[in-house]
């Protein structure tokens, strides 16, 4: 086995490896040679070299958002640091594993106009759950930060940021590991919440007619099938689902937009539930939360084991449990109660549904029509992985079919690493991804194709309308040069060259007849990877969204 000859790299890679992480993700660079040298050369890891830090943090995220465990990501000195600070915050808000190791100058060479230094201690501290600044010599200190750094990634679900000072020569190699690093765990990091008693809770339940579940970003399988049934069996309770929830039943509310944007003041009124309950990660939908914050229920329960955010102004309650443990527990408890609240959303949701198919049919070509085309003919079983803007707000008024799992970056909601997230997935997962994105995002990470893991059966579909199409749905859009130039951003780019470029098979379509046969060219291979890139009509997409919602009144 080849070992750096620094201890410290040594110790960093010696406790890595205890603590099971597996995957790290490289940027090459010559401060982190000791530590590239000491990852690549040991068979217990899987490594990735991604030479664009941004893309490989938020690739590294991908691989943790599938396999649940820590992932690190290794660079050198310098503004490579800051180039993982999109991923990392995103970590940080949608509660994913993430393990920065960066190499360092000692700090001797900091602030003194030496090359590719910059303060690199502590630089995610608004971020990062855990920062540990290492020192150059061996120590038991040292070994500690590692080892809390990565069990708070791992227990606490977020990222963390190791920062180790190398002095040169950094590529001398040994043959035997010259020190053993100091490996414990700190149980006190795992949390073990107790299921305190519910009596109070229950006895709340029981007296209102009006209950709404709301629930966010999920993991696959958060609650049982038990749960699902149990929400779906009480008259008194309306589920509402967003696209990334991974929930389904055929009686929960799963295009929240399309129920109610068109509703007045005396519907809201009527609608406003006197208890909320809200599980999973962050709410795509503006208009719940709007309502949420206006009509204000009288109690709001959050169920997470970690955090729970005031989304709303009006949380009452955090239950420090998983949701499968808290609705397990609770559930069976309760009472069921006389009411029509369900009854009364339900016969909204079933005359939505038919004025919605009957719009499709009279509509033109546009972005609705494609993501309606696109989202009903995704293959079963598969991973759906969605970039932000506007392409997971329209996927928010289709229906999906439920063996589909669907991801998208909610934590901060950003548009910069949408593409390198879901080819980390990706390859992580093993499962037929599709991974749909406007034109925008795409442009923007599009050294995400710089990549040498993109599986052979992965599939990209562009919604190309020439710009930031979000800015034409958002109050205030006015058409005028400003406009077209810094806020939707126009442009006349395609992801021809781009596809060309990095060996990627290349499909368009421009109508609906050449979008369905485009949809059949790229799922009938698998051999290499595939970008679709769909053309839709610039300004009457937004035209055709904002009459949707009218006439759904």
């Amino acid at each position: 086995m080849i070992y750096p000859k620094i201890s410290l790299a040594q110790n960093i890679i010696q406790i890595c490896q205890a603590k099971g992480i597996t995957d790290i993700v490289i940027s090459p660079g010559s401060r982190n040679a000791p530590l590239t040298i000491g990852f690549a050369n040991n068979p217990n890891f899987k490594c990735y070299s991604i030479a664009d830090e941004r893309c490989a943090a938020f690739f590294a995220l991908g691989i943790a958002q599938q396999i649940k465990r820590p992932v690190a990501v290794v660079c050198t000195s310098g503004s490579a640091l800051l180039n993982y600070y999109p991923a990392l915050a995103e970590a940080f808000y949608s509660q994913i594993p993430l393990v920065v190791i960066s190499a360092d100058r000692p700090q001797n060479k900091i602030d003194i106009g030496d090359g590719q230094t910059i303060r690199q201690e502590n630089v995610f501290v608004n971020h990062s759950l855990y920062n540990a600044n290492l020192t150059e010599a061996i120590s038991k200190e040292n070994d500690h930060k590692i080892n809390e750094a990565i069990d708070v990634a791992f227990y606490k679900k977020g990222p963390v940021h190791i920062n180790a000072p190398f002095e040169e020569p950094l590529y001398e190699t040994v043959s035997e590991l010259s020190t053993i690093a100091m490996v414990h765990h700190f149980e006190s990091l795992n949390p073990i919440n107790q299921l305190e008693d519910l009596s109070e809770f229950i006895d709340i339940w029981n007296q209102y007619t009006k209950k709404l579940v709301l629930i966010g970003a999920n993991d696959p399988d958060v609650i049982s099938n038990t749960t699902i049934q149990a929400f779906a069996n009480d008259e008194s309770v309306v589920v509402m689902t967003e696209t990334t929830s991974n929930v389904h039943h055929p009686s929960f509310i799963s295009n929240i937009d399309t129920i109610i944007t068109p509703f007045t003041n005396e519907d809201f009124e009527d609608f406003c539930p006197e208890i909320l309950v809200t599980f999973g990660g962050m709410i795509v939908s503006k208009r719940i939360k709007a309502f949420l914050r206006k009509y204000k229920p009288k109690h709001h329960w959050h169920i997470d084991s970690l955090r729970a955010y005031d989304t709303f102004g009006i949380l009452t309650k955090h239950f420090e449990l998983s949701p499968k443990t808290f609705f397990e527990a609770f559930l069976p408890l309760t009472q069921s109660v006389k009411s029509n609240y369900f009854e009364k959303i339900n016969r909204i949701q079933h005359l939505r549904k038919e004025k919605q198919a009957i719009y499709l049919e009279k509509i033109p070509f546009s972005d609705f029509t494609v993501f309606n085309t696109i989202i009903s003919g995704l293959p079963k079983n598969s991973q759906l992985q969605i970039s932000n803007s506007s392409a997971i707000r329209y996927a928010q008024l289709m229906e999906i079919e439920p063996s589909i799992e669907v991801f998208c970056n909610r934590g901060t909601s950003g548009i910069d690493g949408s593409t390198s997230t879901a080819i980390g997935a990706a390859l992580a997962s093993k499962k037929q991804t599709v991974f749909i994105t406007g034109d925008i995002s795409f442009l923007y990470d599009s050294n995400a194709l710089w990549n040498n893991y993109i599986p052979k059966d992965f599939k990209i579909i562009v919604i190309n309308n020439g710009g930031g199409g979000i800015f034409r749905i958002l109050p205030g859009h006015e058409e005028n040069a400003v406009f077209n130039t810094y806020f939707e951003t126009s442009h006349n780019l395609t992801a021809e060259h781009l596809a060309k470029m990095y060996g990627l098979d290349y499909v368009t379509a421009s109508n609906q007849v050449s979008l369905e046969s485009g949809l059949e060219q790229m799922y009938s291979q698998n051999d290499k990877a595939v970008i679709l890139e769909i053309f839709t009509p610039t300004v009457e997409n937004n035209v055709v969204l904002s009459q949707f919602f009218k006439g759904m009144a």
